[in-house]
């Protein structure tokens, strides 16, 4: 079942996740109450709409609650994130992201029952990307502008099958580095030892190769 997302402030931080979110194919809609940011990402993503998020009348409107997952990346308005993360809550939207400025405004965001705060400063947006779009992505670090390594649990598709018989770096062009089984972490993994429904693979690449791995065998959804 495809998801559809919704984020609200097109800063660097908002805006790379909305990037990521389209690049990877996914329904999104790109809302700013700043026109020129609007502008610039109206081709990018789905939809792309001048809002003041705060404002629970027009969130309503654009049908807001039709979104299974929203991000809210608004800038240094405390107060506003503040203000669209209840409205969102009372509306009873059940997936939502929100970009932290500092701790004081972490506390708040959890006691109004956010469980996903993020701090731009620790988090980058493609990293969050993965992680909204997936479960079983744990990881995701940046080696340099186009190349990876992801950490993430087995995918249904990979259960019970070997290296060997998933045949990852001659289809995908990635490596497999380990794999962590509980405690145990393989550096030099057997290839033909079968895939356990709990096993954690290490895996390094080329962004683009990566993302079709990733496609094809990990994600669930």
């Amino acid at each position: 079942m495809a998801k559809d997302f919704a984020v609200i402030g097109l800063g660097r931080f908002g805006g790379s996740i909305c990037k990521e979110l389209s690049i990877e194919g996914k329904q999104v809609l790109a809302i700013d109450k700043d026109e020129s940011k609007v502008n610039e990402y109206k081709n990018i993503a789905s939809h792309a709409v001048i809002l003041d998020s705060s404002d629970e009348e027009s969130l309503k409107e654009i049908g807001i609650k039709n979104f299974e997952h929203v991000i809210v990346a608004i800038g240094e308005n405390i107060q506003a994130s503040i203000l669209t993360t209840v409205i969102l809550t009372d509306l009873g939207i059940k997936n939502i992201t929100v970009k932290a400025q500092n701790d004081y405004h972490e506390k708040i965001l959890r006691k109004l029952g956010v469980d996903r705060v993020v701090h731009p400063e620790r988090d980058m947006g493609r990293r969050i990307a993965h992680n909204i779009i997936s479960n079983n992505i744990l990881d995701y670090l940046e080696l340099s502008d186009d190349h990876s390594i992801v950490e993430v649990k087995a995918g249904r598709r990979m259960i019970g099958k070997s290296l060997i018989n998933l045949d990852i770096r001659a289809k995908y062009g990635c490596n497999v580095v380990a794999i962590k089984q509980g405690k145990m972490i393989d550096v030099s993994p057997n290839a033909d030892q079968p895939i356990e429904e709990d096993d954690i693979l290490i895996v390094i690449g080329a962004d683009e190769d990566l993302n079709r791995f990733e496609k094809h065998l990990v994600f669930d959804n």
